[in-house]
């Protein structure tokens, strides 16, 4: 493995599992060594150059990041196994909520870093966690977007401007329809990528308090969820000959090349279909579920949340690169370079791509 290389094929994995166990993490010549756990791919070429600048003002620490294929499961892996790495950059998701349960994160309760944080995302991250914890085991650090992309140019084209209800949504993918166009480009046999316009929908129509009245007997899919997937089984009319065919990296070549007006991602992929085509020209906006712009909300969650193992052997070292990640100026690079949001508190993202989705 070099300084930072991290996608690895599973021979070459197996290899560095075995080696990168906090238990061995310091040099025989005192060098300390961390790993970095990611969980998004999209995401390396940006950590490795803020680790870069960490090791220069850091001579002393060296950085590894590993960020694998199946990311969740390899973590799960590991921690059975007791290999665990000594910082992790994860989403605001249920195995964060296991770790924190299982009393192996950092609690940063009444730190300062807590306190530069929008306690939104605090409360949603605190949320996660089973049982009665008063503890906050994580630092919420970018956030994400359920999004439909557009091709600006397809739009111009078609003489369409951003819907802003759902008749207007349905109009536009029929206009695209009937000009040859394809309207959505599905990437379903990824099966998390249909969580995207799911979440979108879903979100919006569901009921007040859906997941509490769903436990206590209160209400059920059957008979609270019929017009979100009646809403869905509408968008999939409007996909490929077989939506089920092409998965996520297919989805971002095609929708980078044109072969499509909409494509339902999270912000994550932007940086993705730049690399495939650094010139296509995008726009986002949330996806409009009702007649009633008022009550189309964006749905966001937790993209990346950077805490460290409280059993790490070098605590301090990983407390250092975590306030060097926290600063504002390392923030706005991180939300700048991956088209994210920061849960940082004044720290905002500004690139023109986006800016449907703060309207």
């Amino acid at each position: 493995m070099v300084k930072r290389v991290v996608q690895l094929m599973v021979a070459c994995s197996f290899i560095a599992l075995s080696l990168a166990g906090c238990g061995d993490s310091a040099s025989s010549e005192g060098e300390v060594k961390l790993e970095l756990f990611s969980n998004k791919a999209e995401s390396i070429d940006t950590y490795n150059k803020l680790i870069e600048e960490f090791e220069k003002q850091h001579p002393d620490i060296n950085v590894e990041l590993y960020a694998p294929p199946s990311a969740e499961t390899v973590l799960r892996t590991r921690l059975v196994k007791e290999d665990m790495p000594d910082i992790l950059s994860i989403a605001g998701s249920s195995l964060y909520g296991e770790l924190a349960d299982a009393g192996m994160l950092t609690d940063y309760s009444g730190t300062k870093m807590l306190e530069t944080i929008q306690p939104s995302y605090v409360d949603m991250i605190n949320q996660l966690v089973p049982g009665d914890h008063e503890g906050t085991y994580g630092l919420p650090y970018a956030t994400n977007a359920n999004a439909v992309i557009y091709n600006k140019k397809l739009m111009e084209e078609l003489g369409l401007d951003v819907p802003k209800t759902w008749d207007e949504f349905i109009a536009a993918l029929e206009k695209a329809e009937d000009e040859g166009v394809t309207p959505i480009y599905f990437t379903l046999k990824d099966a998390w990528t249909g969580m995207i316009p799911w979440n979108a929908v879903a979100g919006v129509l569901q009921p007040d308090r859906f997941a509490e009245k769903k436990n206590n007997g209160e209400a059920s899919f059957t008979e609270d969820y019929q017009e979100v997937t009646d809403k869905m089984l509408q968008l999939l009319e409007y996909g490929l000959s077989d939506n089920f065919q092409y998965g996520y990296n297919d989805g971002n070549s095609a929708f980078a090349n044109g072969e499509a007006l909409f494509y339902f991602q999270g912000n994550w992929a932007i940086p993705e279909l730049k690399k495939v085509n650094p010139d296509v020209q995008l726009g986002t906006f949330a996806m409009p579920v009702t007649n009633d712009p008022e009550k189309n909300e964006l749905i966001s969650g937790v993209d990346v949340m950077l805490t460290a193992l409280k059993d790490s052997d070098h605590p301090k070292e990983a407390r250092q690169f975590i306030e060097f990640m926290m600063k504002e100026e390392h923030a706005k690079q991180y939300i700048e370079e991956q088209y994210a949001f920061s849960a940082l508190k004044g720290v905002q993202q500004e690139d023109e791509i986006l800016t449907g989705l703060q309207e």
